[in-house]
Parts: C-alpha cells; sequence; structure tokens
C-alpha cells in the first residue's frame, strides 16, 4: 500500500503512526504491522534515510556478500507492506502534541492524528559546504569509519574535524589505511586530552593544524584533496583514496522541538527505554542516538519502539 506524494488526504486517524523510514522506522513497520496495529509510516521526501546514498553495506547481519543500501531499505519495505503497513512519501511540517492522548501530524499532504507515534526520523552528517560535495558521497568521501573503513585497506585518507569524533575515527582507520592524515581547522585539538594523545602518538596519523579542505578533486571518484592554510590562504593539494568528514551530525528533530525534550546536542532525549517525555510517543534509530549511528542499532531501537508502543496501546485500551 504505497501513497504518492501529492494525494491529499482529509483528517484521518491512526493507531500508530511512524515518522521517517530509514532502518529504525521500517523496522518498528514490520514489528507494529505484525501485532496487527496497522501503522502508517510517513518516509519523508527523501525515503530511507542515510542508506539510500550508501553503496555496499557489509555489516548488516544476513547478508554474507553484502548488499546495496537502498536495495537494503527496499527489501524493509516490501516486508512492512507485506505485513499491512500503509507507507506515504509525506513529510511532517508540523505537529500538536498538546493532548497525548490524540497526537495530530500535518505532513505536505493532509492531517493525521494517532494514539501514539514513534519518532524515527534520524540524522545526518554535516557536510563542508563545497561545490560538488554531494557527488563525491559513497565515491571516497564518507562520514561513518566504522561503516566504510573497511573499503580503505591499505590507502592513504583524511578526517576533517577536530573534536572527539574526528580523533576517533582518525584513530579507527589506522587498523585500516597505510595513512590516516587529520585537518584541524584551528590552531589546537577540540578532543579531551585522553583522545588527542592517542592520536599523537599514532605512528599512522599526521596531524595538520591550521588547514581546511577547501575542494575535492578527482573524477568520478575521489583521488585527492586542495587545502587552505587557514592562516596565511596559501593552497596545496594532496593525493588522497579516501576522506572522512567528522564535523558532527544534525539530528532531524526541529519540527517536534516544542513538544518533545531534546538534550543540549538536539537529540531526542530518551526517558525510559525507548520513551519520550509524552508516554504516547517513542524514539527510534539515530534522532536518538549519538553515540553508535549504525544501521543495526537503528533497526534494534526500531524494534523496541514498536514493542514499547504495542505495550502503550494495549495497556490504553
Amino acid at each position: 500500500m504505497y501513497t504518492p506524494m501529492g494525494i491529499h488526504s482529509s483528517m484521518t486517524h491512526h493507531q500508530l503512526i511512524i515518522v521517517g523510514s530509514g532502518p529504525a522506522g521500517l523496522t518498528a513497520a514490520i514489528y507494529a504491522a505484525r501485532a496487527e496495529l496497522s501503522p502508517l509510516v510517513l518516509e519523508g521526501m527523501s525515503p530511507g534515510g542515510q542508506l539510500m546514498t550508501t553503496t555496499e553495506v557489509e555489516n548488516f547481519p544476513g547478508f554474507a556478500e553484502g548488499i546495496q543500501g537502498p536495495q537494503l531499505i527496499a527489501q524493509m519495505r516490501q516486508q512492512a507492506q507485506r505485513f499491512g503497513a500503509d507507507t506515504r512519501m509525506e513529510t511532517v511540517e508540523n505537529v500538536d502534541f498538546s493532548d497525548p492522548l490524540r497526537l495530530q501530524l500535518t505532513t505536505n499532504a493532509g492531517v493525521y492524528t494517532a494514539d501514539s507515534v514513534i519518532l524515527s526520523t534520524g540524522a545526518r552528517a554535516r557536510w563542508l559546504g563545497l561545490p560538488g560535495e554531494e557527488a563525491y558521497w559513497g565515491k571516497g568521501y564518507t562520514a561513518c569509519a566504522t561503516c566504510d573503513g573497511a573499503f580503505f585497506r591499505d590507502k592513504v585518507v583524511g578526517v576533517v574535524g577536530g573534536g572527539d569524533s574526528a580523533c576517533e575515527e582518525a584513530h579507527f582507520l589506522t587498523r585500516f589505511a597505510s595513512q590516516v592524515h587529520l585537518f584541524v581547522r584551528g590552531e589546537a585539538f577540540r578532543a579531551s586530552k585522553p583522545m588527542q594523545q592517542r592520536v599523537l602518538e599514532s605512528e599512522k596519523i599526521t596531524v595538520h593544524f591550521n588547514t581546511q579542505v577547501t575542494q575535492l578533486l578527482g573524477q568520478p571518484v575521489l583521488s585527492g584533496v586542495e587545502l587552505t592554510d587557514s592562516l596565511t590562504q596559501d593552497t596545496r593539494v594532496m593525493d588522497l583514496q579516501g576522506l572522512f568528514c567528522a564535523i558532527g551530525h544534525a539530528p532531524n528533530t526541529s519540527v517536534f522541538g516544542d513538544f518533545i525534550t531534546l538534550e543540549d546536542n538536539k537529540y531526542f532525549r530518551v526517558v525510559d527505554n525507548t520513551r519520550s517525555n509524552i508516554p504516547s510517543v517513542f524514539i527510534a534509530g539515530d534522532c536518538g542516538d549519538w553515540r553508535y549511528r549504525q544501521a543495526i542499532t537503528a533497526a534494534g531501537y526500531g524494534c523496541m519502539a514498536a514493542l514499547d508502543a504495542e505495550k502503550y496501546l494495549t495497556h490504553r485500551a
């Protein structure tokens, strides 16, 4: 059951609405549909989340030879639809959760109410903001060493960032890469002292302070970067086979911030298991998880949120 964008609907009521269609949202939809909750899945304008820009996924259990990100999402969607999930390519534009017993969501195509909602809106990697940057995504340019590091075995790679995440990425990549260059825009790290020490003591990592990546080079895949000195504005080119952007992630939570409590970093705050501050609203996946950010953990959170929502709806009845 698939409703394309642009088909407007009057207000309809559902037991459960799931917002988001990455691994978390679709796993929640599978579990909720099998529990006969008839979930409505509001997929957004870019269904599938970050996996839609991922080429080979090698670490998702059950696929010994790996699977393409879009293919994995397609199979998860088909599985959810098979059990009765209603998936619609609609984007939530605003919500009214003032009544926890009747949650209201307005999309670009209609207005819906629900007894319970699962928010699995995901997060997006912050990019450098360079011209043509998107074309390199998944072609030597990525934001997850844990996901993609093994593809760069015995290659020279770079990492952009000066915080804990960047240092963690750089250190992790030393397991695979022959050389790791860490580009720090300022004159010092923002990372914790222990993390700095791990990086500085590694023979495989070279730190470049006051250095910005100002252009991505190569065609059709990344083969190098232009570097600009933050102080002198001098430029140079460095050959690289991979570049990891580690300047943070931005959770997709802003639409719900008036009702759902956020952490200081703008991720949803989970109060109990997967429940938010509103007893009828549950959190799943990267929008509430800034630690792991993996497809398999997102799927696990989706399962948990669906089970928690089912328990809530059962007790409410």
